[in-house]
């Protein structure tokens, strides 16, 4: 599998180094690009943890983000590891695919809604044939990606060292990830978490039976680490009530917010890139703090 190193003279990532793989090939989902951000002073001999990153387009480069917005998650990180508010970290950008909604959407968040919600979202999707994509999209991260990164970088490859994180329908990915892949991941970051699966209707039924079940297999709080937040303006207006739910279950698992668990509220950010980027930081230092 071939890996492209970053040409210098494009201005994108600000910090660090890109190397691209254009096509990651696997049995279990479609292939797509992969983008593996190297922090500035990268030593093959030194050890680093690892971020993965779903919606991998939008973290670097304007060119490629949605609507010209990124992350900017170079700037962000490089930033944390100088003032040792982050460890060491490389950062995978995995690209989301014409199948984005299907595989970041958690099986058990569309499998134990009633028969009537599940063709809500159908007709929403004008897609009779969706289907939770989920499990073999996690399967392609934790059985090819993640051994190919490992073997071909200078990993710390152990759950404390592993985390993940995306926004939206990322963040549900990522909460779904923690909890089925407890060894794998000791960590997740839920951005703007798209708890209602719908863009049209706000209702807890659409979000209940998913908290549940995650209610029923979140990971130890004594060896993970989970972030959520959300904004006030646009889709994320939607959010606060599920994310009352949730925040009412990690309670009731054992975490403590501040310490292995952190809900950010913030106030007046709409649903997009740019006000993820505001906050990247965030969840980034809550995540990686040495």
């Amino acid at each position: 599998m071939e890996i492209i190193i970053g040409d210098k003279s494009n201005p994108f990532p600000q910090y660090g180094y890109l190397h691209t793989i254009l096509s990651f090939k696997s049995q279990f989902a479609d292939e797509r690009r992969i983008d593996i951000w190297l922090p500035e002073g990268y030593d093959s001999k030194k050890k680093y943890a690892v971020l993965y990153m779903h919606d991998g387009q939008n973290l670097f480069n304007p060119s490629v983000g949605f609507h010209g917005q990124i992350w900017s998650v170079d700037v962000a990180l490089q930033s944390l590891i100088l003032k040792e508010k982050a460890r060491p970290t490389i950062v995978v950008g995995v690209w989301n695919t014409g199948k984005r909604y299907q595989e970041y959407l958690p099986a058990p968040a569309f499998n134990l809604l009633s028969e009537e919600l599940r063709s809500m979202i159908l007709r929403e999707h004008s897609n009779p044939g969706l289907r939770p994509m989920s499990d073999e999209y996690l399967r392609f991260l934790v059985e090819e990606l993640k051994p190919f990164i490992d073997s071909n970088y200078s990993t710390l490859s152990d759950s404390s060292n592993t985390f993940v994180m995306g926004s939206s329908m990322g963040g549900l990915i990522s909460a779904y990830a923690i909890a089925q892949y407890p060894e794998v991941f000791g960590g997740a970051g839920c951005v703007s978490t798209h708890w209602p699966l719908s863009l049209h209707l706000n209702d807890e039924s659409l979000s209940w039976p998913f908290i549940q079940w995650l209610s029923e297999n979140l990971p130890s709080p004594e060896n993970h680490r989970l972030y959520f937040d959300f904004g006030t303006e646009t889709i994320d207006a939607f959010y606060e009530i599920h994310q009352n739910n949730m925040d009412e279950v990690m309670h009731q698992s054992g975490y403590e917010d501040g310490n292995n668990w952190m809900t950010l509220k913030d106030e007046g950010a709409p649903h997009s890139e740019a006000a993820w980027k505001n906050r990247v930081k965030i969840p980034l230092e809550f995540l990686l703090r040495p």
